[in-house]
């Protein structure tokens, strides 16, 4: 049975990470410049953790606020949502990034445009600017912040009331370490909004594949390992 309530409310948590955590890019470049320092990254990286934390303690109870194709994908392979809700959840969170970029562009234009709307651009060049480098970073990335979903937000032995804090501290690490390398995305979502509105489509590839590829190995694992032994044990 297809939940739409559910639906709603990942269109709403995404809108609210792709409002919120691109409006963190756009006012650390106008605060500290173009230019990467450490207030620029610390700044996004709070503006994407903290966004992320609130919409999971907001959310979570109604959609389990995946607000991340690439966590939505694993939870369909291993069954924890339906394959109608699965794609019902991906299609409100690419309207509610687009939504919220679009917002940005119609409050923000000259300012946002400055930054693409918060995508992404690429390798940089602390990687050389190698693909392959920036593909590896962006799964392993994903990697973690699915295992950390999985573990405590499905996991039945997790500690109750701290998902939220756990799923939103990752986000802020992932930031930390993610922005001076490949921009941080670990979900298509958040990059395609700001792509579509601004135009900014290169590597928009890389921001899909490799956050997926990297979910669904996380989801897999952590399921079938950790995740269904505590099932069977309840």
């Amino acid at each position: 049975m297809v939940n739409p309530r559910a639906w709603l409310a990942e269109g709403v948590a995404t809108y609210g990470l792709v409002f919120f955590g691109p409006l963190s890019v756009i006012l650390a470049v106008a605060a500290f410049g173009q230019e990467l320092s450490t207030e620029t990254v610390f700044f996004i990286s709070l503006g994407h953790g903290g966004a992320i934390a609130l919409m999971v303690y907001a959310f979570g109870h109604v959609s389990g606020a995946h607000i991340n194709p690439a966590v939505t994908i694993p939870m369909i392979i291993t069954k924890k949502i339906g394959i109608a809700d699965g794609i019902g959840y991906i299609i409100l969170q690419i309207i509610g990034a687009v939504a919220a970029a679009a917002t940005l562009k119609a409050i923000l234009p000259e300012l946002g445009a400055v930054v693409n709307f918060g995508t992404q651009g690429g390798p940089s060049d602390l990687i050389n600017g190698s693909i392959n480098s920036a593909f590896a970073l962006e799964a392993i990335f994903t990697f973690f912040l699915v295992t950390v979903i999985f573990m405590t937000a499905v996991h039945k032995k997790a500690s109750p009331g701290w998902h939220g804090f756990s799923i939103g501290g990752m986000v802020f690490l992932l930031h930390i370490v993610g922005v001076p390398l490949t921009g941080a995305s670990m979900n298509p979502a958040r990059t395609f909004g700001p792509a579509l509105i601004s135009g900014a489509w290169e590597f928009q590839w890389l921001y899909w594949v490799a956050p997926i590829v990297g979910g669904i190995i996380a989801g897999l694992i952590m399921n079938y390992i950790f995740v269904k032994k505590a099932e069977q044990e309840a």
